[in-house]
Order: C-alpha cells, then structure tokens, then sequence
C-alpha cells in the first residue's frame, strides 16, 4: 500500500495523523507526503516522522498533489488521506481486506467520521441528478452507518483507497478540478468505466472537517459540478437532463444569493463557458471508456434533495416533487 498526504500549512496536524498511520505500515509500504509549496515546516515536520516528502514549487491544490504522490509510488494499491485525517488502529487493515473481499471495487473509503469519533462525517457520498455531491449520514451516530463493505455512489477523498490499475486507467483526479469534487468526478468515472465504488465501515478516520471554508469554495464546487456532469454523464443521459440542468441555475443563483455567494455562482458559470472547449474533449476521452448500460450509470444518482448545505430553497415541497418527477421520467427514457 502507499499512503499519498497532500500538505498545504499543515504542520500542526502532521504529528498526529503520521504518527497513527506509522503504526500501522507493513513492510514495503509507501508513505508520501507531497508539500503543496507551503510556508510553514509542513515538510520538515513530515521527515522527521520518517515519510517520504515531494517538495512541489507551487500549489497545485489536491487533486494536482494526489497525482504527483501517486506517481512517486508504484505499490498497486493507494490511499489518500487527509492531512487533518487520524486513522483508528486497524484502519489500514480493513482497507487492505476489502481490496480482497471486493474485487470489483476499484475506490472505496473508510467511514470517515467528525472530531471524538462518535458522529458520522461520511458514510459515502450522495450523487444528486444536478451533478451535486454532498457527504452521506454528516452528523448521525457512527452505528448508524453499519458495519458491512457496501457500494456508495462516491467516495470521500478524505480517506480514499484506490486500485493502481482502476487509477491509470482512468487518470486518476483530474489536476484541473484543483480541490473539491474531484473525488466525486473520480468516482463516477469509475462507475462509467465499470468499476465498483464503495465504503469499508470497519475502517475508522477521524476527521478535523469543516464545511464552511470561504465563499471560494462554492466558486470551486459550482464550477467542477459543471466540469463533472459534461464530463461523465453519457449522451443518452445528458441530453434530456440538460434543459433541467440549465433551468436549475436560476433556482441556484437565488440559493447563492440568500447564502451570500452569488458572486462566486457568477464566476463558476462564467468560467465554464471559458472552459467549454476543454471540457467537451475532455468530455470525448472519458466516454470513449465507458463499459456499462447507461441506465446502470444512472441507478448510482439520486433524486432525494437532503444536503443539509442547500437551504431552504431545496427543501420546499414543490421543488422537491417537481424535480423527482423529471428525475423518473428520465430514468424511464434511459431504460428504453
């Protein structure tokens, strides 16, 4: 196994989430930390705990660090975890179990939990029809979550295992999402490419995790939302989607403005029609790898509207009933 932590000022946490990880490394494993040009001992820190540390000259965000740590390495099986993420002994131990027991998976993630190790943080991500992605279970008791290995739509990249050979087929993150999202795009294109993704409750990662970091994120979340969906939804899929994608965005622009990000939702919308013409090539690369129906792509989204993170908008019943009925509409045309 190797362990790829992308540090970006991340000196204070380091200590920790090393330490515990140290504890649980077999012989020829891989630890990699990758320094995101940080300005704090972020680098010097993780020496001193024995990790390997790639020093990058600038900040290329998670999804660029994953990459270069993952290439640093060459065991066949990887795992990304979170600078501020501590695991629980054993952790590493599950991950490797389910590699065995599931062979089919190509990602799966422990059951990431908040800080005290009592309350869920993720238990596998819920994919909506829109392209949105939010954490499943945020804030119930961990024993809800189950103790199973079970399929997820998307897995945390907070504490993500993932096949070499699942990662190279289909290129890993993409260093263009920068940060946010990228775990969900990964996800769905291993879904497209006819791996199985999926969560290992049995391992345990305590998470420092904060939803709430600037209005910069929902620029990120919003733009890559839109990379995501034009990226891995097949045509046959995306067409009668897009006049409800398209009419969503007013609903969205009155989300963000009663949560004071409006300007950051411009900016996101203005940047992916700069972006088209990558988009759409990089839309042709990923759908020449798709392996299964389209219908089976689809069963892995959802139609329930319960991210605790959208707002009244989101919750009022009329825009609840109206967008399940497209959703199943949709479904059925998928299946003809």
């Amino acid at each position: 196994m190797a362990t790829v932590i992308v540090a970006y000022e991340s000196s204070a946490e380091l200590p920790g989430t090393l330490a515990a990880l140290r504890a649980q490394l077999e012989p020829g494993d891989e630890l990699v930390v990758v320094d995101n040009a940080s300005s704090d001992a972020s680098g010097a820190v993780a020496r001193a705990a024995g990790a390997t540390v790639l020093e990058l000259e600038r900040n290329v965000g998670f999804a660029g660090g994953c990459q270069a740590g993952a290439g640093a390495t060459s065991a066949p099986l990887l795992f990304f975890l979170n600078p501020d993420c501590v695991p629980a002994p054993g952790a590493l131990a599950a991950l490797r179990a389910a590699a065995a027991e599931r062979p089919d998976w190509g990602a799966w993630q422990a059951l990431v939990t908040l800080e005290g190790g009592e309350q869920v943080n993720t238990s596998g991500g819920v994919t909506h029809w829109l392209g949105m992605g939010w954490a499943g279970q945020v804030g119930a008791p961990v024993a809800a979550a189950g103790e199973a290995l079970r399929d997820v739509s998307f897995a945390s990249g907070a504490a993500l295992a993932v096949r070499r050979e699942a990662w190279e087929a289909v290129g890993g993150f993409d260093p263009e999402y920068f940060m946010y999202s990228e775990d969900l795009d990964l996800s769905l294109r291993l879904r497209l490419a006819g791996w199985g993704v999926g969560i290992a409750p049995a391992a345990r990662v305590e998470h420092a995790y904060d939803f709430d970091k600037g209005a910069y994120k929902w620029f990120l979340l919003e733009r890559n939302r839109w990379w995501t969906v034009l990226g891995a939804y097949p045509t046959r899929l995306l067409v009668p989607l897009l006049p409800a994608l398209l009419g969503a965005e007013l609903a969205l622009l009155v989300v963000a403005a009663r949560g004071g990000w409006l300007r950051e939702k411009l900016r996101a919308q203005a940047a992916v029609l700069r972006s088209l013409p990558w988009a759409l090539r990089r839309r042709r690369r990923v759908q020449a790898q798709r392996r299964v129906p389209v219908r089976v792509f689809a069963g892995g989204l959802s139609a329930t509207l319960d991210s605790p993170f959208l707002g009244p908008v989101a919750e009022l019943a009329p825009v609840r009933t109206l967008q399940a009925a497209y959703w199943g509409l949709v479904r059925r045309l998928v299946r003809v």
